[in-house]
């Protein structure tokens, strides 16, 4: 099988760290260097008996053919009918530290009790670490950002996989919009939203809901009222991809002061998108979306934020330090390359009409950006089915 990534390019980060052998626990990262695996039977949660599903990816600098996957005891099923290219396959690991000694068997094979391991230390069990200090004296590193600079920019099959779960999510979101009627509650838009994007072949991971002038963006009973403005804002994982994006609904028609909101948040949108093209500075996507929000007549209530995304809502490139996610802005000064995945958000908290919010998601190309889920960004008219949408 080929390996779904550029073994040299991982090898050029880890010799740049130091680093002789990897130790990969996240589930983004594990899904990410098998090329799509993801355990289904751990998929919405890691306990198992008296301890946690770790899944281990162990790859070794410049020899990609020693490496080996550590996986649960049932996870050969799945294995056997979606095989991985990892040579070795060890599933049979029922907690941390049965999965710990059998990811440093490998180790201790190849490199004998002293080398630098390159570890995700949020993502790696306090109680990993009893297995790692009696199996050698190894030097462990932090291997996070460097697992992110592999990530960063997308191959057709990922960006092929992204706006399929962005396109998914917004057509359940528009959808919804035309089920919705005065008197049902924030709660029944959320059910309704997780359903419809269970549907599509999405797995739902979450829905920001908000209604009416209220800014709270938790599911709740509180009962919709016609003239309601309807903030979705939700997240769609197609197989391992996620689909971030938000859309505005009203529960009847939108008025001037409606239509100048969602516009003024759009002309935010376009300042920022405008720019994004490979070669374009991080920091000049940002500098683009904060010029035309100082400018709107919202600009106190305004908040934009251009970041990256994939695997996970927030991941490089990462190009300010002042988002909601804090962390570093790594890639500010850096240009943008072809298959970076941005998300592009801005927010207007309206005193009178409540949290009016549009999110989309963009490709890096050579000309330029490719937008996808790029529907239902004007104002969606609730109620009677798709017939009465009326977006853009």
């Amino acid at each position: 099988m080929d390996i779904p990534f550029k073994t040299h390019h991982l090898d050029e980060l880890m010799a740049a760290e130091g680093i002789d052998a990897l130790l990969v626990t996240s589930k983004h990262n594990v899904q990410y260097l098998l090329g799509g695996h993801r355990f289904f039977w751990f998929d919405y949660m890691d306990a198992v008996g008296v301890s946690r599903y770790l899944p281990v990816v162990v790859y070794f600098r410049g020899a990609p053919e020693a490496s080996c996957f550590v996986g649960n005891a049932m996870e050969g099923f799945q294995i056997e009918n979606e095989p991985v290219w990892v040579p070795r396959i060890k599933a049979e690991a029922w907690g941390v530290r049965d999965a710990m000694e059998f990811a440093l068997e490998a180790v201790r094979e190849r490199l004998g009790t002293r080398a630098r391991l390159g570890i995700e230390p949020s993502f790696l069990p306090i109680d990993a670490l009893p297995v790692l200090e009696s199996r050698g004296s190894y030097d462990l590193a932090d291997a996070e950002f460097l697992l992110e600079r592999l990530r960063a920019c997308k191959n057709e099959t990922e960006l092929e996989l992204v706006e399929q779960a962005s396109d998914r999510t917004v057509d359940a979101i528009l959808d919804v919009f035309g089920q919705l009627e005065p008197g049902m509650t924030k709660r029944d838009a959320v059910e309704r939203l997780r359903l419809a994007e269970v549907e599509r072949g999405l797995i739902f991971e979450y829905c920001l809901v908000s209604a009416g002038s209220n800014f709270n963006r938790a599911a709740s009973d509180d009962r919709l009222e016609e003239g309601d403005v309807i903030c979705l804002d939700s997240g769609g994982n197609y197989r391992g991809y996620i689909g971030d994006l938000a859309r505005m609904g009203v529960l009847g028609a939108p008025d001037a002061e409606l239509e100048e909101a969602l516009a003024e948040i759009d002309a935010v949108q376009q300042a920022a998108r405008e720019v994004i093209v490979a070669g374009a500075l991080g920091r000049e996507v940002i500098a683009a979306g904060d010029a035309r929000a100082a400018q709107s007549p919202f600009s106190d209530k305004l908040a934009y934020v251009t970041h990256g995304m994939g695997l996970i809502s927030h991941e490089a490139p990462r190009i300010t330090a002042s988002g909601p996610v804090p962390y570093p802005d790594t890639d500010a000064d850096s240009p943008l390359q072809p298959g970076m995945v941005l998300s592009v958000e801005t927010t207007l908290w309206h005193e009178r009409r409540g949290f009016i919010k549009l999110e989309d998601t963009v490709i890096v190309t050579e000309g330029g950006y490719r937008a996808v889920g790029d529907v239902g960004r004007g104002w969606n008219v609730c109620g009677q089915g798709a017939n009465r949408l009326v977006t853009a």
